[in-house]
């Protein structure tokens, strides 16, 4: 499981000329889900996410988290992070999950991070979306587990 962590002011992402989900200040989480993924990877994840000190403090220090400035998330599934460009110049993207599999584990990571008491707000699996941002930083950060 991969996330890629945007500190953002705002993001919002929208589906068919909707907008699905929006978030003020927070993090936008690009989520890619592989063959094989587990709900014990997701809870690992889930921890460092919602764990993450990467806003600022009175000193102008990265020691905050999402919890210590209120922050919410808006969580977007993005299958193309297991693009693999070793050969050639199109992605194989042959170590993402299938939906049947990445579906559940993306719905089970979403409510894990609402159990730590912060606003989740989601994109549409599968779908076309197009997301809009205002990187705070920037700062983006790379999880893996």
């Amino acid at each position: 499981m991969r996330l890629v962590v945007q500190r953002v002011k705002k993001a919002s992402v929208e589906v068919d000329k909707k907008i699905v989900g929006k978030i003020d200040n927070g993090f936008l989480v690009l989520i890619g889900i592989k063959k094989g993924d587990t709900k014990e990877q997701a809870d690992y994840l889930v921890k460092r996410l919602c764990n993450l000190r990467i806003f600022t403090d009175e000193n102008d220090k990265m020691n905050l988290s999402l919890k210590d400035v209120n922050g919410k998330l808006l969580i977007v599934s993005q299958f193309t992070l297991y693009g693999d460009c070793t050969q050639g110049n199109r992605p194989s993207f042959i170590e993402a999950a299938r939906p049947e599999e990445a579906i559940p584990l993306y719905e089970y990571f979403c409510e894990q991070c609402q159990l730590n008491n912060i606003e989740v707000q989601k994109g549409i699996f599968g779908a076309d979306m197009k997301v809009e941002l205002l990187n705070d930083g920037p700062v983006t950060i790379l999880l893996e587990k």
